[in-house]
């Protein structure tokens, strides 16, 4: 267990959500809970009971319940929740119509705009009925090319207030990474956006919607955003299915009709990273994604009506998926686009303060980056508002845990996550009644039917392996699109355990009831037959100011493997023996001498998926002489050639 660094007051425990839920709980089952983990234990235990207290805890709004909470139960995948609901994602993210600010939309150039509940009411009509006129109905694809500003979310709503299935990408995605994507989805109406903002510079897109739009032959219409306010007249002369936005989304008189739809209708399409071929392209349904946000929002992040809500996120991650549901709760959104670092390494930290934000996220390697920035909130800002922090992405390490609370914020509830796209949430979860540990995730998810399983399949707890949901959940997809026998969906996550949700993370449970994520099952490394994850190695690196980044892999060699790690250096740094021992001998002493890399190469780029994340299945292939398959999953494609071909490997 890890050092303890926070725990909630006795007045945030029993004015939370938690804490109401809990007791009413209590009522109505005849039980006595005085824990989280004796709640959690239930609720996986009596999964139907539980679900279906949390869609009246979270009211949801619907023309039709169900009497029967959960069909095929046996079945998994293929247990049906809610059969005979009728209801609508749209309309549950849109129960509030007052003045009260919705969304807040900021941009890198210091742009602000704001928008009440009551004009996105407006505003998502007026879209809607461009979308009827073009003959969108429920089931059509709607996909945006779009940075995470307020005609992003206005679009969606439109699209599934009608039932039609929402799919995005972000801007810096090139144009064969887009087709990957919406090539296979073959959407009717595309919105996209004239450029974005990036690092200091205006980006110009209008060359790839051209392109997109001539290559995806069922689009019926491209509706163009201005963002940057360029002059789109050569791509609404070019292209005959472009029309402004301002034009597609005229004034509509007439109140929103929110069409009325099963529980697992399709709402979403996401997708896989794609880096080893082509994207997966998974489908989430309305109902469960809805329960389980509204689930997470309530209970797992405490958020009321008078939070002012933040996840740093493109378009093209999960997490906007998320950050958007958070409208269900009135909450205030704030939505940014931009370099998180541009125009300084504090920039999102000024709009923390400046917007009054409650609760504030982004990816682990966002608050490593702070720290070697040498930003320290708690001496330069009044953060006095935030109560929450969540980051996700990839595991948070001991040194960034340690450097929010010294630095950022000490009392705070810090609430590292996980899950992904592949269920558009998360297994492991905050909680605003528990204490925070040093590198861990609090506690496994309510109704999530989350273990940790040895190489045998026993269930294990404070011993390393393989993280399994042994029991159906609302947001498991539907399936994948084009993929009518669901052999890939099974495949993806049942052929190892069947029956069994395998994650394909490496993790433990802690004896506190919290987890620790050692990294991706697909990246253990196994040298002397000795299962470690690459997040372990991390953990250390990260502690050495020196290095900036690094990406960990494990070389074959010799009939075994060894470790090879790769790090990019502050400016001005090189490689010397001295600094490659004092790497070694943090690792060595924070982890085991089986932990050690056998090689450490310094190299000036790694290569990332454009939602962030290093990819160290990239890495290794090319190490290895293999095809990266797919490079325009990734955001900077050039780096693999930094591993090719290294002498230093060959030795």
């Amino acid at each position: 267990m890890g050092r303890q660094l926070w725990v909630p007051s006795e007045k945030r425990v029993q004015e939370s959500h938690l804490q109401r839920f809990t007791s009413q709980v209590n009522e109505d089952f005849g039980v006595s809970f005085a824990s989280y983990h004796d709640l959690r234990d239930w609720s996986v235990e009596n999964s139907e009971q539980f679900w279906q207290a949390v869609w009246d805890f979270a009211e949801i709004k619907a023309s039709k319940r169900s009497e029967i909470v959960l069909a095929s139960a046996d079945c998994f995948p293929g247990a049906k929740w809610f059969p005979s609901a009728r209801l609508n994602f749209a309309e549950n993210l849109l129960r509030y119509s007052d003045d009260k600010i919705a969304l807040i939309s900021r941009m890198e150039d210091g742009r602000r705009r704001e928008i009440s509940y009551a004009e996105l009411h407006v505003q998502v009509a007026n879209v809607a009925a461009g979308l009827k006129a073009e003959g969108v109905v429920a089931g059509d694809r709607v996909a945006a090319f779009m940075p995470n500003v307020i005609e992003t979310v206005v679009a969606m709503l439109a699209a599934t207030s009608l039932g039609a299935i929402w799919s995005s990408c972000s801007p810096d995605f090139g144009i064969n990474g887009v087709f990957d994507r919406f090539g296979q989805i073959q959407p009717k109406v595309l919105f996209a956006c004239d450029g974005y903002l990036y690092n200091g510079k205006a980006l110009n897109s209008l060359p790839r919607v051209a392109e997109i739009a001539s290559r995806i032959d069922s689009l019926q219409r491209v509706v163009l955003v201005p963002v940057l306010g360029s002059d789109c007249s050569s791509l609404l002369a070019d292209v005959d299915k472009a029309i402004p936005f301002e034009e597609f989304a005229r004034a509509n008189p007439k109140p929103i009709e929110f069409a009325q739809l099963p529980f697992d209708h399709p709402l979403y399409i996401v997708y896989s990273s794609g880096t080893t071929g082509a994207p997966k392209c998974i489908v989430h349904g309305a109902g469960g994604t809805l329960i389980q946000h509204q689930k997470e929002y309530l209970l797992h992040m405490d958020v009321n009506r008078d939070d002012v809500f933040f996840y740093y996120s493109t378009c093209g991650w999960v997490m906007w998926n998320i950050l958007v549901s958070g409208l269900a709760t009135g909450a205030t959104l704030v939505l940014y686009d931009g370099s998180p670092f541009s125009p300084s390494p504090s920039v999102l930290i000024d709009m923390a303060e400046e917007e009054g934000i409650t609760v504030f996220g982004g990816g682990a390697k966002y608050y490593a980056s702070l720290e070697k920035f040498g930003v320290k909130p708690q001496e330069t800002h009044n953060l006095s508002a935030l109560k929450t922090i969540l980051s996700t992405g990839s595991p948070l390490s001991d040194e960034s845990f340690e450097y929010i609370y010294r630095d950022v914020k000490n009392d705070v509830c810090l609430s590292s996550i996980s899950g992904g796209t592949d269920i558009i949430s998360a297994f492991v979860e905050g909680c605003p009644t528990l204490p925070v540990y040093s590198g861990e995730l609090q506690c496994r998810g309510l109704g999530m039917a989350v273990e940790v399983w040895d190489d045998d399949g026993n269930s294990v707890i404070a011993e390393k392996g393989e993280l399994v949901c042994v029991k159906p959940f609302p947001c498991a997809p539907i399936g994948f699109w084009n993929d009518p026998e669901d052999s890939k969906y099974i495949d993806s996550y049942f052929s190892s355990y069947p029956g069994v949700w395998s994650q394909g993370d490496f993790a433990e449970i802690t004896e506190s009831g919290g987890m620790v994520i050692y990294g991706r099952s697909d990246a253990v490394l196994n040298p002397g037959g000795v299962r470690i994850g690459t997040a372990e190695i991390y953990r250390q690196v990260e502690r050495i100011g020196e290095v900036l980044d690094s990406v960990c892999i494990g070389q074959e060699w010799k009939d075994d493997l060894r470790v090879v790690l790769f790090v990019i250096l502050r400016k001005g740094v090189t490689l010397s023996e001295a600094l490659e021992q004092k790497i070694r001998d943090e690792i060595r002493s924070n982890a085991t001498p089986r932990h050690v890399p056998s090689k450490i190469i310094a190299v000036p780029d790694i290569p990332r998926t454009l939602s962030g994340k290093n990819v160290e299945l990239a890495v290794r292939s090319v190490v290895h002489g293999r095809l990266v398959k797919n490079t325009d999953a990734l955001a900077n494609p050039e780096a693999l050639a930094y591993f090719a071909d290294r002498p230093e490997l060959a030795v």
